[in-house]
């Protein structure tokens, strides 16, 4: 199986460390510690020749962050992004045109049986659009969240990545309502929490990632360490 991972922004990254460490503990559980100790990180296609399940990490560029630098991605103990579209900044028609004509390209060169888009940043809502468009299904991480305020973009991008997800991974049960409401099945729905929370616990191991993520992750009082 193919997977393309997708992240537009900094935090974004840290959303989908947890997804990438399960996928790489499946064929090698000490991917995660060693990835964290090379000097060079390694690329995400690297090491899964014969395996069963593949995948490509790609960063559309939405947001350029000179904090995006490999201590970044060594100390989240994840690979390097496969390919970075390089987007920039511009008006949301115009980063949702650049996504979109970018991550095309990269999926059609590169074929992927799902899609995983996460969060609500305009790379999820172009990226998702772009996939089902080439007929590739899409799984949504942060699924169902909702603000009710049509005047924020991020609203405007969640549901329209909702209404064409195909599996919907949810932080609440909240959010598990608002898509029950919009018509989902229960079958498609996955409450899987909060992934922030693999990060606070690799975080309690690897004090460097308070200092590369910044105000991005802060840990909770011990004992508050979340389920």
């Amino acid at each position: 199986m193919r997977i393309t991972i997708v992240a537009g922004a900094r935090p974004n990254f840290m959303k989908i460390a947890p997804v990438i460490h399960v996928i790489e503990s499946r064929k090698s559980p000490s991917f995660a510690t060693s990835c964290a100790k090379l000097q060079r990180p390694l690329k995400a296609s690297e090491g899964k020749k014969g395996e069963s399940l593949e995948y490509r990490l790609v960063h559309t560029g939405q947001h350029y962050d000179p904090k995006l630098s490999d201590t970044f991605f060594q100390e989240l103990g994840i690979p390097r992004p496969d390919v970075n579209l390089e987007v920039g900044s511009g008006t949301q028609a115009e980063q949702t045109a650049g996504i979109m004509l970018g991550f095309e390209k990269e999926l059609t060169a590169h074929s992927s049986d799902l899609v995983i888009v996460v969060g609500d940043v305009t790379s999820t809502m172009a990226c998702s659009i772009t996939a089902k468009k080439l007929n590739t299904r899409v799984a949504h991480i942060e699924a169902g969240i909702r603000s009710f305020d049509l005047t924020m973009p991020e609203e405007i991008n969640r549901m329209v990545t909702d209404s064409i997800t195909d599996l919907f991974f949810t932080t609440s049960h909240f959010a598990n309502e608002n898509l029950r409401k919009a018509g989902v099945p229960d079958d498609r729905i996955f409450f899987v929490g909060n992934v922030r929370t693999s990060n606070y616990r690799l975080a309690n191991h690897n004090p460097g990632l308070l200092w590369c993520c910044g105000n991005n992750l802060v840990l909770p009082p011990q004992g508050d360490q979340g389920g």
